[in-house]
């Protein structure tokens, strides 16, 4: 984007923001001039250019109030929240600070003295929250990402309710460096975008290990990297479905429905598990954590408080330690059987959310709803499971619903990829971990042995350079041996790349037989990947079918009556 764009894309969402009169949103707002200043002198080149950023304001950014939705409370950091600064550095642009649930506490959008935050699309409506401002502005098209913050499902709620993307990762992959804490050891820093692709590429850039975060995390060295080649989901039994309001019930179901269109199989699953251990984040002693986070604060009493924020957070006082002990064997427990629940799945398929409730029904019964609101999310942060949330079917009145894969940690980058196929959209890469690994013989798509890929990504077509040979080595089951004769002795032979995790990787190498082996192979266009070669005397005893250009062109004039194979 050229700069001249980039300002007049800020002057467009300073004008829409008054245009559109939703005070309630924003919290602090930048002065337009000092945010054109900065559009001016950036880089157009920066993966982030020119995206506008709400952030919700329990998330530092340097030089502006962070309130937490209590005025009493506020502090002005002198740096921005780690996520903040990685935004920053590749070039988004901070508009300024959004409305929430003060202290992140709620899942409504309404307990805040800033103003109870009120649906995009229809102000009767509740936003949701606790990211309540950054969603709505989102929505609003005011910005391209809204940062906001999901212990309960905080961050999902809120897309939901207005057709956005949001991305939760696993716990520690984004720092929390800079958030003022709901509950420490279940808060993730979330995306909020209208599609996919952006919400993908401010979660890929915020990802990283960070000093000060005594819970950060990294990728491990089996991180799956792809579901597998025909993904198959988990999905409530009818039972466990009893929360959803009629209209989110039959939304639901036409969007299991349209699975089977999507390449995507589906089987029913007990998730009463699931849905038992999400009553500990505010029936359990865990709730001890809010308290731990501002529960001195708000005993004082101060006057900005929200009634039901203070008591919810005040009643988290009491849990004595050894009930403490007891909730955290209970996620134990939890952990082991969501793992169990879903193999032989690639994720879990949940409504975001059961209702859509208007303002008035939340401020009449503010604690009922709220808890009805979180059915499908409040467990995802205490099992350290990760989720995405897309747009579903509509509902019958054309109103929008919200669904979410639900996947164990480290398994992020698959959630993307089913998501992406939901809302028949491409899938942006989330993890950009492992190693290229070029294959050009039984591991292609469609071949005998290309199953050993499950949990790889692919990347694309390619050839290798001139200087290869290739030959039909006569194995059961068929498979070629490559062997480099040195530039211009051979012929460009067609292969596939993919993508795998270290680990995945080495088991891989350790299962190749005899005479197969890895080494370093030239593609046509200079790059040297990893790939498979075979040892020189079984290529001395091979047939030569260096003319077909690749495997796949021979075996396929090999065949009597050849039919194409299956291609990825």
């Amino acid at each position: 984007m050229e700069q001249y764009d980039l300002m007049e894309r800020v002057r467009q969402a300073y004008k829409e923001i008054v245009e559109v009169d939703r005070p309630e949103v924003w919290i602090t707002l930048r002065e337009e001039a000092d945010v054109l200043a900065e559009a001016e002198a950036l880089d157009p080149s920066l993966p982030l250019a020119g995206l506008l950023v709400a952030v919700k304001d329990n998330v530092d950014v340097a030089g502006l109030p962070t309130t937490a939705a209590c005025p009493d409370f506020a502090y002005t950091p002198d740096a921005s929240a780690t996520a903040v600064a990685r935004l920053v550095e590749q070039g988004a642009l901070i508009l300024g600070k959004t409305n929430l649930d003060q202290f992140a506490t709620g899942l409504v959008g309404t307990r805040s003295p800033y103003g109870a935050v009120r649906c995009a699309w229809d102000p009767e409506l509740v936003s949701g929250g606790s990211s309540s401002g950054s969603a709505v502005a989102v929505s609003l098209g005011i910005v391209d990402i809204g940062i906001g913050t999901d212990t309960a499902g905080s961050g999902r709620v809120p897309a939901a309710f207005h057709n956005l993307a949001g991305i939760k990762t696993t716990l520690g992959m984004v720092p929390t460096t800079g958030v003022v804490p709901a509950c420490a050891d279940y808060d993730c820093v979330t995306v909020l975008a209208r599609d996919l692709d952006t919400a993908a590429a401010a979660t890929r850039v915020m990802i990283g290990y960070d000093e000060l975060d005594v819970r950060s995390r990294t990728w491990p060295a089996d991180v799956t990297l792809a579901p597998a080649r025909a993904p198959r989901l988990a999905v409530p039994r009818p039972e466990d479905l009893t929360a959803l309001s009629p209209e989110y019930r039959d939304a639901f179901d036409r969007t299991v429905a349209a699975l089977v269109s999507k390449g995507i199989d589906h089987a029913e699953v007990d998730i009463s598990v699931l849905l038992d251990a999400a009553t500990l984040l505010y029936d359990g002693a865990i709730v001890a954590g809010r308290y731990s986070a501002v529960g001195e604060f708000l005993a004082t009493e101060p006057a900005s408080a929200d009634p039901t924020v203070a008591r919810i957070v005040g009643g988290a006082a009491e849990p004595s330690a050894h009930r403490y002990v007891d909730d955290l064997a209970t996620i134990a427990a939890g952990k082991r059987s969501a793992a169990q629940l879903l193999e032989g799945f690639d994720g879990l398929l949940l409504p975001t959310t059961t209702e859509h409730p208007t303002i008035a029904a939340v401020q009449a019964d503010p604690l009922g709803i709220n808890r009805c609101l979180g059915t499908f999310t409040n467990f995802c942060n205490l099992l350290d499971m990760a989720a995405v949330a897309v747009p579903g079917a509509p509902t019958a009145a054309g109103d929008p619903f919200g669904v979410m894969v639900v996947v164990p940690a480290f398994a992020d980058q698959v959630a993307v990829d089913i998501c992406a196929r939901i809302v028949d959209a491409d899938a942006p890469v989330l993890v950009d971990e492992g190693t290229e690994v070029l294959v050009v013989g039984a591991h292609l798509s469609g071949f005998p042995v290309h199953h050993q890929l499950d949990g790889a990504r692919f990347t694309g077509y390619v050839q290798t350079s001139d200087a290869y040979r290739m030959v039909d080595l006569g194995t059961t089951p068929p498979k070629p041996g490559l062997v480099r004769h040195g530039d211009g002795l051979g012929a460009p032979i067609a292969g596939e790349l993919y993508r795998m995790s270290a680990a995945a990787l080495g088991t891989f190498l350790a299962g190749l037989p005899v005479p197969m082996g890895l080494t370093k192979i030239e593609l046509a266009d200079g790059r040297w990947v990893t790939g498979f070669c075979c040892a020189f005397d079984a290529a001395q005893n091979g047939e030569d079918i260096t003319e077909f250009g690749g495997w796949r062109a021979y075996t396929a004039a090999r065949r009597p009556n050849p039919a194409p194979l299956l291609q990825t």
